[in-house]
C-alpha cells in the first residue's frame, strides 16, 4: 500500500508536468516570436498590437501549471507543509493573472482565424470558472476548510491545464477527420476542459475527507 501511494505521489505530478510541456513550448515560441520581431501575420498581429496581456498570460499560466503539479503530491504536502503554503501564495496570483488576461484577450483581441463566437463564449465561461474557483478555494482555506479548499483548487487547476489536454483532443480530431472547422475546433477545445473537470471531480470524490 505504501509503495502504491509513493508511486502515485510521483506519477500524478509527472503526468501533469507532461501536459504542461505542450502549452509551455507553444508559449515559449510565442514569446520568442514577439522578442525576435517575427513577421506580422493574420495569426499574430493581435499579439504585436498589444503584447503585454499575452506575455503576462504565458508566464503566469506556465508557472501556475508547472508549480501547481507538485501540489498534487500528498507526500510532499505532508513532509513540507510550509512549502505547500508558500507555493500556494505564488499560485493564487499566477492563476488569477492567467485567468484575467485570458478574459481580456478574449474580449478585446480580434478573433483569430479558425475561432468563432462559440469558442469565445467557452473561453469566457472557463476563464471566469478558474478565477471563481481560485477565489473560492482561497476563501475556504482562510476559514480553515481544507476539504473545500482542495476541491476548488483542484477544479481551478483542471481548467488551467486545459490547454495541454486540448492539444491532444485537437490532435485526435486531426488524425481522425482532418483539420477541424470553426465548430469542430470549439468542440475539441470544450472536450479538453470537460475531460479535465471530469477527472478532477472523480479525484475530489474519491479523496478521503
Amino acid at each position: 500500500m505504501a509503495t502504491s501511494s509513493a508511486w502515485t505521489d510521483r506519477l500524478v505530478p509527472a503526468g501533469l508536468l507532461l501536459l504542461t510541456v505542450i502549452p509551455a513550448v507553444g508559449g515559449g515560441l510565442r514569446l520568442g516570436e514577439l522578442a525576435g520581431g517575427a513577421p506580422v501575420t493574420a495569426d499574430n498581429v493581435r499579439f504585436f498590437d498589444a503584447p503585454v496581456p499575452v506575455v503576462a498570460h504565458i508566464v503566469a499560466a506556465t508557472v501556475y501549471c508547472a508549480l501547481g503539479a507538485f501540489q498534487f503530491s500528498g507526500g510532499l504536502r505532508r513532509r513540507w507543509p510550509r512549502w505547500h503554503r508558500a507555493t500556494g501564495r505564488v499560485l493564487v496570483p499566477c492563476g488569477l493573472v492567467a485567468a484575467l488576461t485570458g478574459l481580456w484577450m478574449t474580449l478585446f483581441y480580434d478573433l483569430p482565424p479558425g475561432d468563432g463566437a462559440v469558442l469565445a463564449a467557452e473561453r469566457l465561461f472557463f476563464g471566469l470558472g478558474i478565477a471563481a474557483s481560485i477565489l473560492l478555494g482561497f476563501a475556504a482555506i482562510r476559514r480553515g476548510d481544507v476539504v473545500r479548499h482542495r476541491a476548488w483548487m483542484t477544479r481551478a487547476y483542471a481548467i488551467g491545464l486545459g490547454a495541454g489536454t486540448q492539444a491532444l483532443t485537437i490532435g485526435f480530431w486531426v488524425a481522425a477527420v482532418g483539420p477541424p472547422g470553426v465548430d469542430g475546433r470549439a468542440g475539441a477545445m470544450a472536450a479538453g476542459w470537460l475531460i479535465n473537470l471530469a477527472v478532477a471531480e472523480w479525484a475530489i470524490r474519491r479523496r478521503p475527507t
